[in-house]
């Protein structure tokens, strides 16, 4: 998987498959760029654009599109998801903000309950071996 990843992110790379240092890192990338990037076509780049509202490039002057190393992940993760996975649009769409979902969300009542129960189990085990010594 490293491995596809890397190959999918060749421009971003080095030629030792490295991650370029701060001085040659690119800040942004044109719709080019990233088609060659991810092996798609700009046309399917601009497509999933108007699928998914957290996948919004910035416009240059001339109102040309401007993505950014984070924008170009997300592309790598949403193509791999699509081809390699087989999400649809519409499961990558519910997928997507189910992850960002539970990223803000509190751990449940259930995972709680069983954090307090190794808690205690732990401290038990604890007093007991605290006796033999």
């Amino acid at each position: 998987m490293a491995n596809q990843v890397r190959r999918a992110m060749g421009g971003l790379l080095g030629n030792n498959g490295a991650a370029r240092t701060s001085q040659d890192d690119k800040l942004f990338y044109k719709i080019g760029e990233v088609s060659k990037i991810t092996g798609l076509p700009s046309y399917v780049l601009r497509f999933w654009e108007s699928e998914f509202d957290f996948l919004r490039p910035q416009k240059g002057r001339g109102r040309q599109r401007v993505y950014t190393q984070k924008d170009v992940e997300t592309l790598v993760q949403i193509k791999r998801m699509r081809y390699e996975q087989g999400y649809t649009i519409e499961g990558l769409r519910r997928r997507w903000n189910t992850r960002q979902g539970t990223q803000e969300r509190k751990p449940s009542r259930a995972a709680l309950e069983v954090l307090k129960r190794v808690r205690h189990d732990l401290s038990e085990m604890l007093k007991v071996l605290n006796d033999q010594t």
